[in-house]
């Protein structure tokens, strides 16, 4: 797993959520939004037992458990950038992301409920 990841600066963070409330949001903003809310989940569940994946942006291993050091994870939680933008700042819930299909999670604490939303 590649070194943490680190939350963006504020004020460019507020400018990417803005694009995306106002549905203008790009490829960078969705990179870079990302990688932001990824980096602000590691800080408030560190741990290894769960891989969140949004691909094509970033893969983090966070929650307290069993360490992950090879193969399939015992727990993945897998989705897009929209949907990891909304459940991160709290346009969308876990239970409606995964009741239709947007998120796809398998595992012993694949549940991120705990820890969302983040922003």
């Amino acid at each position: 797993m590649p070194a943490r990841l680190r939350p963006a600066d504020p004020e460019t963070v507020a400018a990417a959520l803005a694009r995306v409330a106002a549905d203008e949001p790009d490829r960078a903003d969705l990179r870079l939004l990302t990688k932001h809310f990824m980096a602000v989940l590691e800080d408030r569940a560190p741990g290894h037992s769960v891989e969140v994946r949004v691909p094509p942006y970033a893969a983090v291993q966070v929650i307290p458990g069993v360490r992950h050091t090879r193969g399939t994870p015992p727990a993945v939680v897998e989705m897009d950038g929209p949907t990891w933008v909304a459940l991160a700042t709290g346009e969308l819930t876990w239970a409606e992301a995964e009741s239709t299909g947007r998120v796809r999670a398998s595992g012993e604490r694949a549940d991120l409920t705990p820890y969302l939303p983040l922003g």
